[in-house]
């Protein structure tokens, strides 16, 4: 091996030791910083579960002072309280204890878990359903009067017309739908009972008439009518849009959970009966039609308003089980503006409660 040589190899030498001895260093540096931060950490336990005490011994006197339990159960409720608040102290100590043995007894390192940091979370849970974020070891609210859930409702639609029974209608019957998107709050009528709910929310109506006998709608001035087409459709369809708000009376029996820090009321698998109708606006027409010509494939979209009312109004009711539900609404509205015959908007399909 020549001098050159030897000198590149010692060099290589003395600089990985130094990087490892640097490493370690470094990482000594980490575990001590480590073990100070679980110290502090301690201390932010030992408060954290004394504040969440403190909530929970709140909520019991009020309960107390409202008459909705005894003096006795009281006491009963907060001694409960502070024996769980006590063993989650010791219980996340000794988490963190273990965690600085560890740390002490190796040179490498250990990622810090967050088992015990606030964390921000989106839940969704049985007992308090919908959407929620909160922070991790965060006291349970006792009471939950509000929810919300996803509405998500598709079916057949046509129209009422006036002097025309729905077999005379000129839509079709299996061809024309209707789809609902929207969001609900549910609100608990009564303090201590879940009977009655009321819903308000707001959603999208998507309403589809599909027009037989090879008809589209023509727009002269402020009358709208079917006419003709000169070539045969594949397909003529009308869709209107609406954005509403509706508000609902919900009936039926919940599951209570009474426990010593909260109460839920449950409507999962149970009975319901809603009714009460809606209002909002037309936010958009169209129309479309599919033909051939000279065996080309045409597909024509026409946006204009075609006359529609442009606020609408109606009412609703729905039946079902759960989250699922028998669905019917009708526009009290019509269709069309200042037309000879009315035409009543009606849509029969299944409801989806989504919480």
């Amino acid at each position: 091996m020549n001098t050159i040589t030897k000198i590149v190899v010692l060099i290589s030498v003395c600089f990985i030791v130094g990087t490892v001895r640097a490493q370690d260093t470094i990482q000594k540096e980490n575990n001590n910083h480590k073990i100070e931060t679980l110290e502090e950490l301690k201390e932010t336990i030992r408060k954290e579960e004394k504040d969440f005490l403190k909530v929970e011994v709140e909520a019991i006197n009020k309960r107390l002072d409202k008459g909705d339990i005894t003096a006795a159960k009281a006491e009963e409720l907060k001694q409960e309280a502070a024996e769980k608040r006590a063993l989650n102290i010791e219980n996340r100590i000794a988490i963190i204890d273990n965690k600085i043995a560890l740390l002490k007894r190796n040179d490498y390192g250990y990622e810090q878990e967050d088992d015990d940091k606030t964390q921000v979370s989106i839940s969704f849970g049985s007992g308090e359903r919908g959407i929620k974020i909160k922070t991790k070891n965060e006291p349970v609210k006792y009471d939950i009067r509000t929810t919300n859930d996803l509405l998500f409702a598709i079916g057949l639609n046509n129209a009422i017309i006036d002097g025309k029974g729905l077999d005379e209608s000129p839509y079709e019957v299996l061809g024309s739908g209707f789809v609902e998107l929207g969001w609900n709050w549910k609100t608990r009528v009564f303090k201590n009972s879940n009977f009655m709910r009321i819903k308000y929310g707001f959603a999208f109506q998507w309403n589809k008439l599909n027009v037989k006998d090879n008809q589209y709608f023509e727009q002269d001035g402020n009358i709208t009518t079917l006419q003709e087409f000169p070539v045969e459709l594949r397909q003529s369809q009308l869709r209107v849009t609406n954005l509403v708000f509706p508000l609902y009376f919900e009936f039926g029996p919940s599951k209570k959970i009474e426990k010593a820090t909260h109460i839920r009321y449950i409507n999962a698998d149970n009975f319901k009966f809603g009714i009460g109708g809606y209002g909002g606006f037309n936010i958009g027409t169209q129309q479309k039609l599919r033909y051939s010509i000279d065996g080309d494939r045409v597909k024509q979209k026409i946006r204009t308003d075609y006359n529609t009312s442009d606020f609408v109004y109606g009412v609703g009711a729905y039946i079902g089980v759960g989250d699922l539900a028998l669905y019917a609404k009708y526009d009290l509205n019509t269709i069309f503006k200042d037309q000879t015959v009315d035409q009543h908007n009606v849509s029969l399909g299944l409801r989806f409660d989504l919480d």
